[in-house]
């Protein structure tokens, strides 16, 4: 999101991308934040995928003295 801002309208903040508006909340500090998460998220959808190994879980380790 390379061309947004955050307008008051009234009591109400609207944020508008391409100056179409997107989201209409009460407080700036809440949209400011939300407009910086939706940009964290869409680079993370044009990032490389990661490779397997990565989303592989760590083995659990079975515990076989078996503690009471």
């Amino acid at each position: 999101m390379k061309n947004y801002s955050i307008v008051r309208i009234g009591n109400e903040y609207v944020v508008q991308v391409d100056d179409k508006s997107v989201l209409k909340i009460a407080s700036r500090r809440r949209a400011a934040r939300l407009v910086t998460d939706a940009a964290e998220l869409m680079d993370l959808q044009s990032a490389p995928p990661l490779s397997p190994e990565t989303h592989a879980e760590a083995p659990i380790a079975c515990d076989s003295e078996g503690h009471t």
